[in-house]
């Protein structure tokens, strides 16, 4: 028991030491340029996001560098949307995630299958443009 409580005792000194440089490290102006490059889409907002997000984010950023023209597009226009929603729109993104996450890996294929198609179709349609008014 002493053994636990020492090591607990340590693992607390070593967090509460370090908190002060990982809660510095939050701020736009800290992160590193390629992380900045990385959440480019977020520099706006980064100052308002909670300390949880930041980190997740920050992990992210990190596979960057490794990431094709294609997959760094991509990263940077799913951040952009993010950016956009709205907190309440955020929870539910994330309430469905999860729902998603718990389902069963062949109905998650088939949903994505269907989703797939109906961009496809989305893309295929064309856009219907508004009729003009006459005019004299």
């Amino acid at each position: 028991m002493y053994l636990i409580r020492r090591h607990l005792f340590a693992f607390s000194i070593t967090v509460f030491l370090f908190l002060p440089a990982i809660a510095g490290a939050q701020t736009w102006e800290d992160l590193t340029p390629v992380q900045q490059k990385a959440l480019a889409p977020l520099s706006k907002e980064w100052d308002t996001l909670q300390t949880l997000q930041k980190e997740r984010l920050i992990n992210m950023a990190k596979r960057y560098p490794q990431l094709n023209a294609v997959q760094k597009q991509r990263l940077h226009n799913r951040l952009e949307k993010w950016s956009k929603l709205t907190p309440e729109q955020r929870n539910r993104a994330r309430e469905k995630f999860q729902a998603f996450s718990k389902t069963p890996l062949a109905k998650r294929e088939q949903v994505k299958q269907m989703v797939r198609q109906q961009e496809a179709e989305k893309l295929n349609t064309p856009a219907t443009e508004p009729a003009l008014a006459d005019t004299p």
